[in-house]
């Protein structure tokens, strides 16, 4: 056991009334959250990773909607959730860039910004033949405010805040990744009970558990560090650390189906944030030994831990009908971002480019589906886009409680769209920014403008999804008017609450560790 982690705890949730109230209920929502889940890695949505299915997670999109055009609030986990959470831009409150972990070694002697810097001079070294370096920022990592401050404000309203001023028993599981100061832990932000670890990632058992298989990354210094510093554990309701009882991803499936036993006679929402497939590659053995078709070691593993949280998320969906609340349970499933180019898989965001840490396709669309039985119609696609933002006000407006109205909003309730009774569509608009990478879709048009290298790609998202052909040099009137609209939208937004310490080189069209290609497209991601 890890110092400071102790053996498991049982969990006691709190116990809802023993019997259901009479009349008619709010519906219960669950969110599901998946991490760093390319879009090709579904079946429904995809091919599934090395053709292995998802039948359950699929199963959400067939009995409900799948909406095609669905997009993450950002390109990498934290800012994407901070707009799940507050239904708004993330930007509008200065939360831009991903926060550093702070569960830096004690025993690392130079300190927390100087890893930093050692974690910035790696990534250089680890694409030796790569014209392009990473860029960091030694006055701005001097000058940083301490990394456990760094999280959403306290100030902001959350979804779960919304929900319990109509009564609602709020529930966090999983990864929170939001700040862990005073006023931003989950049991601060409105969750009445949380299970979970606060920091961005965490091992999935104990490496040398005889219950795992791992795979390790070595060309990718975010691994290596994850190998060295993550512990095994969470927290209850802020109380101490202790290592679970299983492979954290069915550790976190038989908790929801334990807070939804605890829940059955009460409006309750669930978030339930799954770290998997986030790095670090860890799989449960019976889950790869269930793939011998697959021969390569590394996407074996990747597929086996997709497997997992498929599994979890049929037992969840098998939990609410044994509770008869199948009906009246709103289910939505999605991933904070897109795939990661870390983990050296080509497929897991095809057929589009780019990945995590970019706002092409790749790293923004994401498997997005909601379930409402004699709600929702079954088998629906709907088409235009939608962002996540969007949970906010749908569950608001379907629990019942208004719209904060001191504040803008971004998100729109998605049940008149879906339902077909809304005119138009949810967003003609929708706004992504890094620093200084700022990019807006418009309709079918989107304008990526990047500062490194300093260019303006316009691409026709109807004739031309896949980002292939810049038309902007075709197109200038809307380049122009779309650069218009991105000056307009950062006037309203503030600027960033702490600096980028790292500016990243991301190939568009290749993972991390693959040979380097002459005159490769790239773009530069801000953390």
């Amino acid at each position: 056991m890890a110092p400071g982690i102790e053996a498991n705890h049982p969990i006691a949730w709190a116990q809802g009334p023993a019997t259901a109230p009479a009349g008619q209920r709010p519906p219960n929502i669950i969110l599901i959250m998946a991490d760093d889940l390319g879009i090709n890695d579904i079946s429904l949505t995809g091919a599934g990773v090395a053709g292995v299915k998802t039948p359950n997670i699929d199963a959400i999109g067939q009995q409900g909607v799948s909406f095609t055009n669905g997009y993450a609030g950002n390109a990498t986990c934290a800012p994407s959730r901070a707009a799940l959470m507050t239904g708004r831009y993330a930007t509008r409150f200065g939360y831009e860039f991903t926060p550093t972990d702070p569960n830096v070694p004690k025993w690392f002697p130079i300190g927390l910004f100087r890893v930093d810097h050692m974690f910035a001079r790696n990534i250089a070294h680890m694409e030796t033949g790569s014209p392009h370096k990473p860029i960091f920022d030694e006055a701005a990592a001097r000058n940083a405010a301490p990394p456990g401050g760094k999280g959403m404000p306290a100030s902001e309203i959350t979804i779960a805040e919304q929900l319990r001023t109509r009564g609602y028993h709020t529930i966090h599981l999983g990864k929170w990744h939001l700040g862990e100061a005073s006023g931003m832990r989950p049991e601060e932000q409105g969750f009445d009970e949380s299970l979970g670890f606060m920091i961005g990632g965490m091992k999935f058992l104990p490496e040398n558990n005889p219950d795992v298989v791992n795979s390790r990354q070595d060309f990718d210094p975010i691994d290596k560090y994850l190998w060295a510093n993550l512990p095994f554990a969470v927290q209850f309701n802020g109380g101490p650390r202790f290592a679970p009882d299983r492979y954290m991803t069915d550790y976190m499936t038989e908790q929801a189906l334990a807070g939804i036993r605890a829940n059955r006679n009460r409006p309750f929402f669930m978030y339930l944030a799954y770290n998997a497939p986030h790095t670090p590659l860890q799989a449960l053995k019976a889950d790869y030994d269930a793939l011998p078709q697959i021969k390569d070691h590394r996407l074996r593993v990747y597929a086996a831990m997709v497997r997992a949280l498929d599994r979890g998320v049929g037992r969840v969906m098998a939990e609410l009908k044994a509770q008869s609340l199948d009906d009246n349970t709103i289910v939505l499933f999605s991933s904070d971002n897109g795939g990661a180019n870390y983990i050296g898989l080509r497929d897991i965001n095809r057929p589009y480019r780019g990945w995590k840490a970019t706002f092409f396709e790749g790293g923004t669309k994401v498997p997005f589906m909601m379930r409402w039985p004699g709600q929702i119609a079954p088998a629906t696609h709907y088409a235009p886009p939608i962002s996540h933002f969007d949970v906010y006000a749908t569950a608001s407006a379907v629990a019942g409680a208004p719209l904060p109205t001191d504040r803008v909003i971004d998100g729109v309730d998605l049940m008149p769209f879906v339902r077909g009774t809304a005119a138009g569509v949810p967003h003609q608009t929708l706004f992504w920014r890094s620093g200084a990478y700022r990019v807006v879709r418009d309709g079918d048009w989107k304008l990526q403008s990047l500062d490194l290298p300093r260019k303006d790609l316009l691409y026709d998202l109807k004739a031309d999804p896949t980002e292939r052909s810049d038309v902007a040099a075709a197109n200038p009137a809307v380049v122009t008017a779309l650069l218009a609209k991105l000056k307009a939208h950062d006037a309203d937004q503030m600027p960033p609450a702490w600096a980028s310490l790292v500016r990243s080189p991301i190939a568009l069209d290749r993972p991390l560790g693959t040979t380097p290609v002459p005159g490769e497209a790239y773009v530069y991601w801000s953390n």
